[in-house]
């Protein structure tokens, strides 16, 4: 990635910005509630609906504008209101892809597959109903009361397998919202992200879930690195690979493991609650490939993990992968909800620059660099990346600029070049004070099993 393709990059695309303005006011809208839409609020449903008007969408938006500015707040309406905002910035999602693969010289596969709306049922409606009074209230109405009559409600969705990842979204959203209860205290909210999951959750009730792949995919997997997502009581790690085939183009695929946790699980312990992935989190210790066989593919491009579908094979280098076959990889399709900006994550190999001011420089140009949430369970750290010259890393799209997240890095240390991974500590760390200090502080993990197990015995 040279610096020419970086300056390509900061160049944001025409209309951008006035998108993201539109979008911003359907978010205050929600912030104060349509149950109380002011001359504001009225003015950004109304630029929604213009934004919208030439499309598939337009005479549905307008209705639903003109009912809701008449005081008829039906979820039918909200739900085109979603949309339509979806719409939008799916449109500045694939306007920043388009300028990121024209910029790499890449291509991706396009979205074949057509959704299928939901049945209605009892449990749908009543997702919707408890969605349309959040978007009556608005955030700074939401208070306890609001959010526990969601409850019945989630926990049926999660006897339904085919409602899971509804029941999954949903019950972090109302998690979020009972931690800031009352929500009107609050001197700052979360405006987007709050706009974001009810967008999603609503839109989710009109589609089928997705069932299990029909395809599968074997062939060499070539692991890129791993990115870390860790919260109090979750964790996932979503490790982008290059997959070879033998029957047509490499492909960029993703695999995602992840596990349930609590708050006291943090740092290289964090692995241990992957463990049931063994041949997984080997070949990322030891950069290594793998041979996988029939393992299911989804039409974005995720691999659905099966351990015992995946056999090590030789020594990979992800920086060598990287500099051979990335750019020339086929980058997988993305899926209309998944169409939004905040979702872009592409892999780059960065390699000769500097780092000044938490940013790489190369050739003159900039691009900021995500030092905030390296993971961790791992040996990566803020002072290692800013003595880096080669990256592998995912290009992120972030408050409206282009950011670098480091999965792995090489630097030059007493004349060596060493290479850092996120995923080095993926079979116990490596680091002696890293192993002391653990040893101090006790197997946190163990302690918790042996103590559920004691419970469970009672």
């Amino acid at each position: 990635m040279l610096g020419v393709q970086i300056a390509a990059l900061t160049e944001t695309p025409t209309g951008v910005a006035d998108v993201v303005d539109v979008v911003t006011g359907i978010d205050t809208a929600l912030v104060n509630g349509f149950g109380r839409l002011g001359d504001q609020d009225a003015g950004a449903l109304a630029a929604l609906a213009a934004a919208v008007s030439g499309s598939p969408l337009g005479p549905a938006v307008a209705d639903a504008v003109g009912k809701l500015g008449a005081g008829s707040i039906g979820p039918e309406d909200l739900s085109a209101v979603a949309a339509g905002r979806a719409a939008l910035l799916g449109a500045v999602h694939d306007a920043l892809a388009e300028r990121f693969d024209s910029a790499l010289g890449r291509t991706r596969s396009p979205w074949d597959t057509t959704d299928q709306l939901t049945p209605p049922d009892d449990l749908v409606l009543g997702c919707r109903s408890w969605l349309q009074e959040v978007a009556i209230t608005g955030w700074r109405g939401v208070d306890h009361d609001l959010v526990t009559a969601s409850d019945r409600t989630v926990e049926a969705l999660w006897a339904h397998p085919a409602l899971r990842r509804l029941a999954v979204l949903l019950d972090g959203f109302t998690a979020e919202l009972r931690a800031a209860c009352p929500v009107a205290t609050l001197d700052a909210l979360p405006t987007r992200r709050w706009a974001d999951l009810w967008t999603r959750a609503l839109l989710s009730t009109w589609r089928r879930t997705e069932a299990l792949p029909a395809r599968t995919a074997s062939g060499r997997l070539l692991i890129l690195g791993a990115d870390i997502h860790e919260h109090g009581t979750a964790v996932q790690a979503q490790i982008h690979c290059l997959l070879e085939t033998g029957d047509g183009p490499t492909r960029r695929v993703r695999v995602s493991v992840g596990a349930a946790k609590v708050d006291t699980i943090v740092g290289p312990a964090i692995w241990e609650l992957l463990g049931d992935h063994p041949q997984l989190l080997r070949a990322l210790a030891e950069h290594r490939g793998l041979v996988v066989t029939d393992l299911p593919i989804t039409a974005g491009g995720d691999l659905l993990w099966h351990d015992d579908r995946a056999a090590l094979d030789a020594p990979a280098d992800p920086f060598t992968t990287a500099r051979v076959a990335l750019a020339e990889a086929i980058g997988p399709a993305v899926a209309p909800l998944e169409r939004d900006p905040v979702h872009l994550s592409e892999p780059v190999l960065l390699e000769g620059y500097r780092v000044k001011d938490e940013a790489v420089e190369l050739d003159g140009h900039r691009l900021a660099l995500d030092l905030e949430l390296l993971p961790g369970c791992g040996p990566l750290t803020p002072a290692i990346v800013k003595s880096s010259t080669a990256c592998v890393g995912l290009v992120r799209w972030d408050a409206g600029r282009w950011i670098l997240r480091p999965l792995a890095v090489r630097r030059t240390v007493k004349g060596t070049s060493v290479d850092t991974h996120n995923g080095d500590w993926a079979l116990g760390p490596t680091d002696p004070k890293v192993v002391k200090a653990l040893a101090r502080s006790g197997d946190s993990v163990a302690v918790l099993r042996e103590r559920a197990g004691r419970l469970l015995r009672k």
